[in-house]
């Protein structure tokens, strides 16, 4: 027999890493010693105490029974694609070019970049930032080019810093609105700003809206593509967040713009749609249920998620050595932290001590020379509150440590 060696693995993975769950790792090390564990980390509403609506259920149920388990068309079955485009008319977005629906908004993430973005190019992307967006960008050796979120203006994108970051080989923006980890809300006013720079420099605008209808405060949300129907937008939506089915995983995108600028971009993104064959079949048949179904379960959900969303303000805002703006949308914080060290040691002790399972503000990015943690706020009340006091009183310890 030959000798063995470490087989090498690909070095595109090198750099990806996944904070949200990366921290799990040491979550169950610190549950497998029997103390009690509060996970304010993952952002799945099904875990606590929030119900996927029975009709979304019962519609799947029955594409079953009517054997729909087969493959679908690549871009998805039509009256799903119908609902999602009657939708998107709604919200006022025009001169709609394309509609896929793919395996969770991360696939449909995943796929545009790979069909526009080269190796050495780059994307400018929010700072705090949901983390896919880097691990994907990773894996295509693209750069990542992140523009910064100004925390002291409730995490508004930074235009001038936007602005100043575009180069040749820039070719998209991501706005995250409402964003993860944040919970901030895009103005229109911020928007139509990111809008005139798509347009100047003939970039693609990747708009991830999965927490559309999870705002917290008066005021309807604004889609940045209903904003000017010549820019090139890729809207990205889902049931995972809103509709409390992220195990089905189903999400789409809908692009519009000009079909001369994105025509061979969209050919593109089809060739890759028809080599994976298609999204989950009988779950594209709860989209319609969805979209056009009872919505009864979100005037519930948005009333609860205020509540926890306030208790979170105050609760953190309470805690000496944190500051915390207020989200005002999905169901996430990004407190910042006044200690010595990082957020990410700050966190590693906080779990092993307490049991309380955060996610260090590293993991999605900040801006240099602050500390943050993101806590999802989606769990009860009671829960909430046990974890807010754990989180002061090992603070009051920590900072008195140092």
């Amino acid at each position: 027999m030959g000798t063995f060696s470490q087989i090498k693995p690909a070095l595109r993975t090198e750099n990806i890493t996944y904070a949200v769950r990366d921290i799990v790792v040491l979550a169950n090390e610190v549950a497998k010693k029997g103390k009690k564990m509060l996970y304010l980390n993952i952002g799945d509403p099904n875990i606590f105490d929030f119900q996927t609506p029975a009709h979304i259920i019962e519609a799947t149920y029955q594409a079953m029974r009517a054997n729909m388990n087969g493959y679908s068309p690549s871009s998805g079955i039509k009256e799903a694609l119908g609902a999602i485009e009657g939708q998107a008319c709604a919200k006022g977005i025009e001169n709609i070019l394309d509609i896929f629906i793919t395996t969770g908004v991360s696939e449909a993430i995943d796929i545009c970049f790979t069909a526009l973005v080269n190796h050495g190019e780059n994307v400018l992307t929010p700072t705090p930032r949901y983390p896919l967006y880097s691990a994907i960008l990773n894996k295509l050796g693209a750069r990542l080019n992140p523009y910064y979120l100004d925390e002291k203006n409730e995490w508004q994108p930074d235009l001038e810093d936007i602005s100043s970051k575009i180069d040749g080989k820039t070719r998209g923006i991501v706005l995250i609105n409402p964003n993860n980890p944040t919970g901030s809300v895009c103005t229109e006013q911020t928007m139509r700003g990111i809008i005139r720079l798509a347009l100047e420099h003939n970039l693609v605008v990747f708009a991830d809206e999965i927490y559309d209808k999870l705002l917290l405060d008066e005021g309807r949300h604004i889609s940045i593509a209903s904003l000017d129907r010549d820019v090139s937008v890729i809207t990205f939506n889902g049931l995972s967040k809103a509709y409390v089915v992220p195990g089905f995983r189903l999400g789409w995108a809908v692009v519009s713009g000009r079909t001369e600028v994105l025509g061979e971009y969209v050919e593109a993104i089809n060739k890759l749609l028809r080599a994976r064959l298609c999204a989950n079949h009988p779950e594209q048949y709860a989209i319609k249920a969805a979209l056009e179904g009872d919505q009864s379960h979100l005037d519930q959900m948005r009333t609860k998620l205020r509540h926890r969303r306030d208790m979170t303000y105050e609760m953190l805002n309470s805690c000496a050595g944190i500051s915390c703006v207020k989200p005002r949308g999905a169901f996430y914080a990004f407190p910042r932290l006044e200690i010595e060290g990082s957020d990410a040691s700050f966190v590693r002790e906080l779990i092993t001590q307490t049991g309380v399972v955060v996610v260090p503000g590293s993991g999605f990015g900040q801006a240099p020379g602050t500390q943050h943690f993101r806590v999802v706020f989606l769990p009860p009340e009671d829960v909430l509150k046990e974890a807010y006091t754990k989180i002061s009183q090992f603070l009051d310890t920590y900072i008195a440590r140092q």
